[in-house]
């Protein structure tokens, strides 16, 4: 199952959140991934933005030389990227249809399989719908999985739950400007989660019949950069992490948090804007913390199970996970969507195993914040990620994990999980070493490259087996079209015409160079 979460980071920030080059990589950028990657033994991350916007002239060097360079870190090339808006966004005909895109499609492959330095040949992702005009279901109907199974490494879809284009984009017939606090409430129950899979549970029971990863491409809270106050918040990071497990619990094999411009309040993290880039940090988003906590939820091993356990009556502001390893119970995952500083609304979950040995003693991580709004104080077992503009992508403070006593006779571990917060239950002690950092490889921030500011460097010796350019080997052009990305560049021509790429920059880091349109 690991990894689970990756990142999609657009074309436009690129050089801000991953760098020039690989002799300037964004040192705060390297840590966060580190952190993932220590617990999860890799991380994805995916890097673009643009559509497949002309098949008549198909540029595929970037797969060449990824291909040439990348070897077995290339993951794989995105094929279209929310094909089902093209028209919409002025990309195709208003009568664009799936089956024009399975016609775009073959024309790709087809120049793929004519290019004798694209030597690997069936990693391309698709079909990354929205799912606001099409439905998987309607690209499949086409005959796309029989026709291109060969070619394909991974099926794919993107969504977000709802958009803040109106603001984004006032007058531009995106409707009223929807109030954060109206639907902050939806984001804050179990619900959401399952409503926001359901329509893909058809397709995760195709992907596994014919044999390939389902992956959620690119997701998030809200599309335009998400909402202000909400998307920014704790209650996101409950939401986040809890629509993950869901995921994960109805066979995706992965999902994608998008990163976008400094503007964009949904980021998990976000770099200082470029004239202040000398003096201050990066913010992590509370997202963030919700990546870190499902990795550690499912483990390194990549054989865990997750099963939705239905807490508490099926409550939907208290669920709750078990995770399996082996077939054995390793973890429990508990959810309190709840905000109540009294404590009134705590509650304790009686774990009862069965079918084996009660433990004398369980492990518990917290990731906690004082109510569902909170921003910043927010912590995962007792550490944090820092304020705004205050983290250099390392977690500060010492680690708390919090060690509770289980009634044996009684057959039963009690667990408290405050209101509002999240408690990951550990109940032997290689459950908890899985998930564990033995030692996280972080990089120093405090090498000053102009008299009187502090910039970020790297130790050369860490990126000897990087894969990185220089800036001589490539042209100095970035887009991007999320929308409400204030620092977005709109530069054409810039990747080839198939949408997206799957690449990595340094070892154990897996990059998604791929298209991303929100």
């Amino acid at each position: 199952m690991a990894p689970f979460f990756g990142f999609s980071i657009e074309m436009s920030v690129v050089i801000q959140v991953v760098g020039k080059n690989s002799s300037y990589l964004q040192v705060p950028f390297l840590n966060l991934m580190s952190i993932m990657r220590d617990r999860a033994g890799r991380v994805n991350i995916r890097v673009g933005g643009i559509p497949m916007n002309d098949t008549s002239a198909l540029r595929l060097g970037i797969a060449e030389v990824a291909e040439a360079i990348l070897g077995d870190n290339l993951i794989g090339f995105q094929l279209g990227n929310e094909p089902d808006l093209y028209a919409g966004h002025g990309h195709r005909s208003l009568s664009y249809g799936p089956e024009d895109y399975f016609g775009e499609f073959a024309v790709v492959v087809q120049a793929i399989a004519n290019d004798s330095n694209i030597p690997i040949r069936n990693n391309l992702i698709a079909p990354s719908p929205s799912g606001t005009h099409w439905s998987p279901e309607m690209v499949w109907d086409t005959g796309f999985i029989t026709a291109y199974q060969p070619q394909l490494g991974a099926l794919s879809v993107e969504h977000y739950p709802m958009d803040n284009c109106a603001e984004a984009f006032p007058d531009s017939g995106f409707g009223p400007i929807i109030n954060p606090q109206d639907v902050f409430a939806s984001y804050l129950t179990h619900a959401s989660g399952i409503d926001i899979v359901q329509p893909y549970l058809n397709t995760a029971n195709i992907a596994q019949q014919v044999g390939k990863p389902f992956l959620m491409f690119e997701t998030n809270t809200a599309s335009c950069g998400g909402f202000a106050g909400l998307s920014d918040s704790f209650g996101a990071a409950l939401w986040a992490l809890d629509y993950g497990l869901q995921m994960a619990y109805s066979n995706f094999s992965g999902a994608l948090l998008h990163v976008g411009g400094e503007s964009d309040t949904y980021n998990p993290f976000t770099p200082p804007p470029t004239n202040q880039s000398t003096t201050k940090q990066w913010t992590v988003g509370p997202v963030f913390y919700a990546a870190v906590a499902v990795a550690e939820t499912l483990g390194r091993s990549n054989t865990s199970q997750i099963l939705d356990i239905q807490a508490n009556g099926n409550n939907m502001y208290t669920p709750g996970y078990a995770v399996y390893d082996g077939g054995n119970l390793d973890r429990v995952a508990l959810f309190n969507y709840m905000t109540d500083p009294s404590g009134a609304n705590d509650y304790t979950a009686s774990i009862s195993v069965t079918g084996g040995d009660t433990p004398a003693q369980v492990s518990v991580k917290y990731l906690l914040a004082p109510s569902v709004s909170e921003k910043f104080n927010i912590t995962w077992a007792g550490q944090t990620l820092g304020g705004q503009f205050e983290s250099d992508g390392r977690f500060q403070g010492s680690e708390s994990v919090s060690t509770v006593p289980c009634d044996q006779t009684a057959g039963t571990c009690n667990i408290n999980v405050p209101a509002p917060g999240f408690a990951l239950v550990f109940l032997n002690s290689n459950a908890l070493s899985d998930s564990e950092p033995s030692a996280t490889n972080t990089f120093p921030t405090t090498v000053a490259t102009k008299p009187g500011h502090q910039t970020f460097s790297v130790d050369p010796a860490a990126l000897a087996t990087s894969n990185g350019h220089s800036g001589s080997d490539r042209q100095n052009h970035t887009a991007g079209t999320s929308k409400g990305s204030s620092d977005a560049r709109k530069q054409a021509d810039v990747l080839p015409r198939m949408a997206g790429l799957l690449v990595a920059m340094l070892t154990g880091l897996t990059i998604l160079l791929g298209t991303l349109h929100r």
